[in-house]
This record gives structure tokens, sequence and C-alpha cells, in this order.
């Protein structure tokens, strides 16, 4: 299990996350909701590692790595795909994927690879191009096969739907399912709240900066006054 413990963490000044608390199984789908600059992406970062806690700690499946570095909590089982994706852009989808893979063997490379195209066959035409000149859903699609190089127990997906066409919401959400009913435990962050609930397991809600109520998906889905007062509506 992913679990974090008391979380406090921020960038200057105050913290922007006070004492959160939250725990992800293998083979489940987390999502966390709330509104912009509630303090979603800085819990993502702070559990991939790439922004340090100021209290609280963060455990694999029962390992301290509170202290361990972004590219240390990889080798641990704990991947992030960022908001924004951070791609290189200048190099070609197939250069982007491999660099997901520096923690495994060559051969261990060449069949990641396969699995990559296999979850994202629309890559297979697309590996020579320069990623920069991809769409946001393809750009996307090499964000996550680039996590998934590095074989990862738990994935943290931060917004993977924004800007994107519905179709390829829904192919993106397909593929979190997929990864799922392997094994892999998913942390998604997301503003499309009705897509997210319907394929989440549980669910909690974050209001400046700490989490104010969580449970299984499909009681936050059917309970109207958590709809009306945290999520703001959903068809």
């Amino acid at each position: 299990m992913l679990r974090a413990s008391g979380l406090v963490a921020g960038y200057v000044g105050a913290p922007v996350i006070r004492e959160v608390s939250l725990d992800i199984a293998p083979g489940q789908i987390f999502c966390l909701l709330g509104a912009n600059g509630a303090g979603k992406s800085t819990i993502a970062k702070t559990l991939g590692g790439t922004l340090p806690l100021r209290a609280g700690a963060v455990t694999v499946d029962g390992v301290d790595i509170t202290s361990a570095t972004a590219n240390e909590r990889v080798r641990k089982g704990v991947s992030l795909v960022p908001e924004g994706r951070h791609l290189f852009i200048g190099l070609s989808v197939r250069d982007n994927i491999v660099l997901g893979g520096y923690t495994r063997s060559r051969a261990e490379r060449g069949a990641d690879i396969e699995r990559v195209l296999q979850l994202f066959p629309q890559l297979r035409r697309l590996m020579t191009r320069r990623t920069g000149d991809l769409s946001g859903g393809e750009q996307q699609m090499v964000a996550i096969g680039r996590a998934l190089m590095a074989r990862p127990r738990y994935l943290i997906l931060d917004e993977p739907s924004l800007g994107l066409a519905p179709v390829i919401v829904d192919a993106i959400f397909r593929q979190a399912q997929e990864l799922a009913a392997e094994g892999i435990g998913i942390m998604l962050i997301e503003q499309n709240v009705a897509k997210a609930l319907a394929i989440s397991d549980r669910a909690a809600v974050v209001e400046t900066g700490r989490i104010s109520i969580s449970g299984a998906a499909g009681e936050l889905r059917n309970d109207t006054k958590i709809v009306a007062s945290y999520l703001g509506g959903i068809a």
C-alpha cells in the first residue's frame, strides 16, 4: 500500500497542504477531487518526491520513503505523471518512452516498450515523430507510457484529461482501468468529476489543503449533499 501520513508541504511561506493522510491499495483507483488551488497537485508532488515535506511520512508497502528522492521513489515503485506532462518535446516519441525505463535493463526495456504500445496502439506509428509535434492526447499517452516503463506498483496521474477531447479522455480512463486490473494502484487527480468517480474505487475531496471528506467513490457520487457542497454538481 502507498500510504501518506500527516503530510505538510508547500513552496514559499505558509504550507499549501496540512495534515493530509491517505492510502492507495494495489489494483485500486483512488480519486482526488477539489477546486483549483486546493492542494491536489501539491499532494501529488510530495508523493512523487518532487516537492520535499515539511512534516509527515510516506511509505510504500511498509517501507519508509519519506527522505527518498524522486528517482529513488521510482525505483521503489512510485511513478508520477505530472500535470502538463513535462515531456522532452525536441526528442522522438521513442526516446521519451525509453527514458522512462532508465531503472531497467536493455532487455527489459524492449519488452516494456511493447507493453506500452499494446496499451496505447496509437503510438506505434508515431515512434519516430518529434514529441512536440503530437496532439495533446497523444502527448498524454507518451507521458503515461514513459511512467509505465519503470514498472510502477503505484501510478499518480495528475489531471490526465486536462484540455483533451472527450473521446481521448474516455480512452485514457479506460487505460487507467486496465492498469488497475493488472494490480497497479492509481491515484487519479481529476477535474472531470463524473467520469473520475465512475471509474474509481475510493475518493477524497481536498479543500484549502486538507482532506475534508473521503469514502467509497459510489457513496460520494450518490450523496446529493456532498455533490452540492463539495463538487459543484455533476451530471
